[in-house]
């Protein structure tokens, strides 16, 4: 650093005429002290060399030195270990800052600059950006990011969880938005792209391999502890953390991605192109997108293919949920093909069930007709599927379960009579009630009936009558035929109206 010659003058005089010491002129200028140091040396007068005392390291550093040479990524603790052995009586904390001395510095590496071709090469990552709460789960928020080497075209899209099927799902719609496929992809060593590697032995992920045979292109891993080799779509993360990420506000995944759409065709592409310095990475991509492999007539299906046992209940377990099944198909091992949106159950080849897809976690997804059927075979099941509806309908009625049941043996007849008052005055007024009755320390079904009834003589209008009809007409939904009232009339006598009041005619 270049110093003013008021500086140098100031220094000089401090030491001469002051005989202030280095670092007392060092905190007085506010400099650093090689400053100071260099100023002195530059008038002739030497630094003062400090004196090394005797560590109790010393008879160990050339063993030290050559374990280095022959080892240098031999870690402290281990090289502590084997000093202990040899009689070093010192600390372990110490002897790791004393190797750090020892250790051989890593000679720096250079760096062939890399250009591609139009259409050549395009390179794929995942990016971790924390995670999204979706009700009781927390999913980890993956960002899907794959580069074109020549025109670093970014494609951005987000999904809970790096699982091989959001990985192949992240090429398929890269490739519909580039409307084409670049010759050659690079990875990193992922399981999602390769399972195991031994020297230059690479074995694939098989479903990375049909995405290639379906699309024609060519997969290529780098070198392990190798990032530079895909130094691109390294930096593409980094670009999104500081440009897209910061401050960013979405309402749900949708909305996330769709933001992220519309900054990769805006401000991405707006940048200035590394390869080609004179244009933008929009007229690169321009240059570039006619070189690419067209598509094929059909895209690659990304099915999540899982196999699931049914144990003792008629429910499946799929991404920390459970999916209801008939119950026929208990104690069976069955297979489930899960998309974005929806889980199907097969049986072989046969679908047994279908539902819309949660990511919530120890949700129950539940289809009617399969728990109905099972309820009407076991009478027992009855009770506990009135439970489960008067807690999932009404929040306050597990407390008066809970309360009734210290009362009564009889349950189950406290469970019918708040399925008739859920049937009759609906959730909310049965939740007041119950509400009323649990401050009140009555909880009974009559004392329900009195508060309800009295919130429905304050309630202006016309009461409401409760319809009760048998089971079997409930489950066949019957039509009601309308007929005319004309043939009423001929039973109804006349009469005639005059000055004095009617007569009967």
């Amino acid at each position: 650093m270049a110093i003013s010659k008021e500086l140098e003058a100031q220094i000089m005089r401090y030491h001469y005429a002051e005989h202030w010491r280095v670092g007392t002129i060092s905190r007085q200028l506010n400099v650093h002290t090689d400053v100071v140091h260099r100023v002195l040396a530059k008038a002739g007068i030497p630094s003062a060399q400090r004196t090394r005392r005797e560590s109790i390291i010393d008879p160990y550093v050339p063993w030290i030195e050559q374990t280095l040479a022959d080892y240098p990524k031999i870690p402290a603790s281990r090289l502590y270990e084997m000093a202990r052995e040899r009689g070093y009586s010192g600390g372990p904390d110490h002897f790791r800052h004393l190797i750090s001395q020892y250790r051989p510095k890593p000679v720096a590496e250079a760096y062939m600059r890399l250009r591609t071709l139009p259409g050549e090469q395009a390179q794929v990552d995942w990016g971790h950006f924390g995670k999204l709460p979706i009700g009781r789960a927390k999913r980890p928020l993956m960002a899907f990011v794959m580069v074109l080497s020549y025109s670093r075209w970014i494609f951005l899209r987000f999904y809970l969880g790096s699982s091989t099927a959001n990985f192949l799902r992240g090429h398929v719609a890269a490739f519909e938005a580039w409307q084409g496929v670049c010759r050659c992809l690079l990875y990193d060593n992922l399981k999602s792209a390769v399972l195991e590697r031994y020297a230059e032995q690479i074995r694939f992920n098989p479903q990375l391999l049909d995405l290639s045979a379906h699309y024609g292109f060519e997969p290529r891993p780098v070198a392990v502890a190798r990032g530079n080799e895909k130094g691109r779509v390294e930096r593409a993360i980094r670009y999104v953390r500081s440009s897209f990420w910061p401050g960013r506000q979405f309402n749900c995944l949708d909305d996330l991605n769709e933001q992220a759409q519309h900054w990769c065709v805006s401000i991405a592409a707006e940048r200035r192109c590394d390869q080609e310095q004179k244009s933008s990475v929009r007229q690169a991509f321009a240059e570039e997108q006619p070189y690419l492999r067209a598509l094929p007539s059909e895209p690659f299906p990304c099915y999540e293919n899982v196999p699931v046992k049914v144990g003792k209940t008629p429910y499946v377990r799929f991404d920390l949920n459970d999916y209801s099944v008939p119950h026929e198909y208990v104690r069976k091992t069955l297979s489930v093909s899960a998309t974005l949106e929806r889980i199907q159950v097969l049986d072989g080849e046969n679908v047994i069930a279908s539902h819309p897809r949660s990511y919530d976690r120890h949700a129950q997804i539940e289809d009617p007709r399969h728990i109905d059927k099972l309820a009407q075979e076991k009478q027992a099941a009855r009770l506990h599927r009135g439970t489960d509806r008067l807690s999932s309908s009404v929040p306050r009625a597990k407390e008066f379960l809970s309360q009734a049941a210290t009362r009564t043996n009889s349950l189950g007849s406290v469970t019918a009579a708040l399925l008739r008052l859920l049937d009759h005055y609906g959730a909310s007024e049965l939740d007041a009630a119950i509400e009323h009755a649990l401050e009140r320390g009555v909880p009974h079904p009559h004392a329900l009936s009195q508060i309800l009834e009295q919130r429905r003589d304050q309630t202006p209008g016309p009461p409401s009558l409760p319809l009760r009809l048998p089971e079997q007409l409930r489950q066949r939904e019957p039509s009601i035929r309308l007929r005319g009232l004309d043939g009423y009339d001929a039973l109804t006598p006349n009469y005639e109206k005059d000055d004095n009041g009617p007569e009967n005619t």
